[in-house]
């Protein structure tokens, strides 16, 4: 009999770890009991604490556990939840066993993309890993890359879908465009401004400063804490003019009278304001893109940014004045990367420019990969994905644009100043999908196709409802990328997504962004059918 470790990362949130224990437990279980039929024993190697969950919810208490564990131990770290990497990173960074990360194919709650964001910070950081994931952990696919990693240590992924770019396959017309593009980025410069860095424990979401200087990109580092008095000194009356440029485009707001555990207009008025203060940073300080933390500090003075991030990511939005009454990039979007993920960002400046040239649409946005269904309606004959970020995506992606738009209170427990959403499900069309990361101390890009589609409001309302209401989705399918290709290779919790006018502009934009990642130093590869 082998003796397992079994390591649980959590929130840092109490109010989440609590909440979200009873189904960690029962993955727990499930786990523990395959195991031992196969005879083998899981010992968790921290216990249940008195405040009623099983999670590490900080580093330092993940740094004292992994101190009691024998580093030559087979480790499992398994997740039916969102996670803070950073939590279990120390750890596993010395810890020479193999390390298999799990996770339960459920949307209740973000075990999939705690998980992936995991793979994603153990990949830049040069830890060796498997990863597995099931919806019961009785199928073949589980228990077979299960028997492998006890046997070997490893579980070895189908990679066929995925195709080393070649620079020699992209028109000469489309090289010379990218040519210039790098060379205007190198010679002008760009500024990513960052309001505080590793949003959750995202080390993965973090590009050294070096890696992006050579392709002339620079980060201004900013502070929540200035977002947020910029904020308190926009008058009210022009939050709420902003609010009122919304509601004129048809958005929906769902109200409610008690400010803990309802959407409130103060709230949204509140918001407007936020999004007024960070495009008048962004013009102040030059700046390409912005990225809002948010999650963690800000959370508690102010409601939740979500509304503004969506706002921002929008070329049709209300307009913000300088002090001279002109308007900051009327017209445009201020590039927004949720949660300062900062391989986002370099994707969005990627997508914003080539997509300009292109006359293609510029809106963007990431998504986490949250979970994935078959079609119960019938309407697709294919797995589908729920691709979901945590609050807002642009407008321009919904159904029926603002008028499809509507917000709904950010869940309490992560919120406590609550703030609306900005949700809507993603309008049919052709999609290119991405992602920037960082592997082996250098960039590299996956990019491919995909399809969003629109299902029928009863198979929309039973995959909002098996995830989270308030937040907005896109049923998307991939193209020659199933399931478990997916998961095998991609190395972050968020995937990037722009829609395109047809298939061929597809392939147009898909050569053209790779000719400028190539440009910019970064490694490309395709995925699926390109």
């Amino acid at each position: 009999m082998t003796r397992i470790a079994l390591v649980v990362s959590g929130d840092l949130r109490e109010s989440a770890n609590t909440t979200c224990w009873p189904a960690q437990k029962a993955m727990e279980d499930k786990l523990t009991q395959v195991l031992a039929a196969m005879g083998h024993e899981l010992w968790r190697a921290h216990p249940i604490k008195p405040e009623g969950h099983g999670f590490i919810a900080s580093q330092r208490e993940g740094m004292d556990i992994f101190a009691g564990i024998d580093p030559d131990m087979p480790l499992i770290v398994a997740e039916s939840v969102w996670q803070y990497s950073h939590h279990v990173l120390p750890g596993l960074l010395t810890h020479k066993g193999p390390i298999l990360t799990v996770a339960n194919w459920s949307g209740q709650f973000p075990g999939l993309v705690g998980m992936l964001n995991l793979n994603g910070s153990l990949t830049k950081a040069g830890i060796p890993y498997s990863t597995l994931w099931s919806r019961d952990f009785d199928d073949d696919f589980f228990l077979d890359g299960l028997k492998s990693w006890l046997e070997t240590g490893k579980v070895e992924h189908d990679q066929s879908h995925v195709k080393p770019f070649d620079v020699a396959t992209v028109a000469a017309e489309d090289k010379a465009l990218a040519s210039r593009i790098a060379s205007d980025w190198h010679q002008k410069k760009l500024i990513m401004g960052v309001f505080d860095e590793g949003c959750m424990g995202m080390y993965n979401a973090i590009i050294p400063d070096e890696l992006l200087m050579k392709m002339g990109l620079f980060k201004e580092r900013l502070s929540q804490s200035a977002l947020y008095f910029a904020a308190t000194q926009v008058p009210l009356e022009e939050g709420k003019a902003a609010y009122q440029w919304l509601l004129g485009k048809g958005m929906t707001f769902h109200f409610g009278s008690d400010p803990k555990t309802e959407l409130t207009e103060d709230q949204v008025v509140d918001q407007c304001r936020m999004y007024i203060a960070a495009v008048r940073l962004a013009d102040q300080f030059g700046c390409a893109a912005i990225g809002i933390q948010y999650q963690q500090g800000l959370k508690d003075l102010w409601p939740a940014s979500d509304l503004v991030e969506g706002l921002l990511n929008n070329a049709e939005r209300p307009p913000v004045t300088r002090a001279d009454g002109s308007i900051i990039r009327d017209g445009e979007p201020i590039v927004h990367f949720n949660e300062v993920d900062e391989c986002a960002a370099l994707d969005a400046l990627m997508i914003n420019r080539v997509h300009a040239e292109l006359d293609q649409p510029i809106e963007t946005t990431l998504h986490d990969i949250r979970w994935g269904d078959i079609d119960a309606s019938g309407t697709v004959d294919d797995f589908v994905w729920v691709f979901e970020i945590s609050g807002a995506v642009p407008a321009a992606h919904n159904k029926g644009g603002w008028a499809g738009s509507e917000s709904y209170r950010q869940p309490a427990m992560f919120f406590p100043a609550g703030g609306g959403t900005l949700k809507g499900y993603a309008k049919a069309g052709d999609i290119v999908w991405s992602r920037v990361f960082v592997e082996g101390g250098s960039l590299h890009m996956d990019i491919g196709r995909g399809k969003a589609h629109e299902l029928p409001a009863s198979e929309c309302e039973r995959r909002s409802k098996a995830t989270d209401y308030p937040w907005p989705i896109m049923n998307a399918t991939l193209c020659g990328v199933d399931r478990d290709h997916m998961m095998g290779r991609h190395k972050a919790n968020h995937i990037q997504v722009a829609y395109v006018d047809d298939e061929a502009s597809a392939r147009r934009v898909i050569a053209l962004r790779s000719a400028l990642a190539n440009e910019l130093g970064i490694t490309v590869c395709h995925c699926g059918d390109i």
